[in-house]
C-alpha cells in the first residue's frame, strides 16, 4: 500500500511517504520546524517526498492525518490538505489522536508515559499511557489534575513525558506529585520530545484502515476545547 502521513498538530511539521509497489518500495520522510507556516510549507514538503520516490499523486492509495489534539491552526491545515487529496483522488482518509502518534514509539518503556501539548492559559491537552495503550480519556487539564490522573494509576515504575512541551510541565508535576505515596520512581524527559510524528501516524493509520477500511473524509479536527473565537461569540 502506498501511504502519505501529514502532521500538522504541533510546530513541527511532518510528512512520512511510504509505498510498496514493484516499482518503488521504501520509507521517505521530511520534517522542519514550520512555526506557523505549515500552509506554505505541505505541499511542497508532499511533492518533494513524491519526486523523491519516483511517485505522484495518482499512485497513493491512502492518505492520513493527526485527528487533534493541537494546534487550532495546524489541525486545520492537515485536515483541509488531507481531505483535498483524498476527495481530487478519490481515496480513503484516515486521521489518527495525536497523543496516540506520540506515544506510540515507547511500547517497551517500564512504566506510564505522558504526551503533553500546552493548551496555553496554565493547561495542557495529554493523556496517560501504558507503554503505547492509553489508559485514560485525552484531557485538557491544569498540572495538578494530571497529577492526581497519574497518582490514581497503577504504581508502574518511571513517568516518562514525551511531546513539544514536555519540560513546561515536568517541574509543574514534581511538585504536585512529590507528596503522593505513588510518585513514582523517577520522572523522565523523552530526549526525543519535540519531533514530528508522521511515521508513527503513518503505521498506525495504515493498520487501522487495514483492520477497518473506515475512511473519516467527513470527519473533523478534535480539539478537546473550544477556540477564543467560539468562546468570545457563545459569551
Amino acid at each position: 500500500m502506498t501511504v502519505l502521513a501529514v502532521d500538522t498538530a504541533t510546530s513541527i511539521l511532518s510528512i512520512a511517504l511510504s509505498s510498496q509497489t514493484p516499482s518503488s518500495r521504501g520509507l521517505w520522510y521530511v520534517e522542519m520546524d514550520a512555526g506557523l507556516k505549515h500552509s506554505e510549507s505541505l505541499m511542497e514538503g508532499v511533492d518533494m517526498l513524491l519526486k523523491t520516490a519516483g511517485l505522484n499523486r495518482e499512485d497513493l492509495e491512502l492518505i492520513a492525518c493527526m485527528r487533534g489534539p493541537g494546534s487550532f491552526t495546524g489541525l486545520r491545515i492537515g485536515f483541509s490538505v488531507g481531505k483535498g487529496l483524498a476527495l481530487a483522488l478519490a481515496l480513503p482518509l484516515v486521521s489518527v489522536p495525536t497523543l496516540d502518534c506520540m506515544a506510540a514509539s515507547h511500547s517497551a518503556w517500564p512504566g506510564l508515559v505522558l504526551p503533553v501539548i500546552d493548551a496555553r492559559k496554565g493547561r495542557y491537552f495529554t493523556a496517560l499511557f501504558q507503554g503505547a495503550a492509553r489508559i485514560s480519556p485525552p484531557l485538557d487539564a491544569e498540572a495538578g489534575k494530571i497529577g492526581e490522573l497519574i497518582a490514581r494509576a497503577p504504581k508502574a515504575g518511571p513517568l516518562l513525558i514525551t511531546g513539544p512541551d514536555a519540560y513546561i510541565i515536568k517541574d509543574e508535576l514534581k511538585k504536585v506529585l512529590q507528596p503522593v505515596p505513588h510518585f513514582p520512581e523517577r520522572i523522565v524527559v523523552d530526549p526525543r520530545y519535540n519531533t514530528g510524528k508522521g511515521r508513527e501516524l503513518l503505521e498506525i493509520a495504515e493498520k487501522s484502515f487495514i483492520l477497518e477500511r473506515e475512511s473519516d473524509v467527513l470527519r473533523g479536527p478534535e480539539y478537546l476545547r473550544k477556540s477564543d473565537a467560539e468562546v468570545t461569540l457563545i459569551l
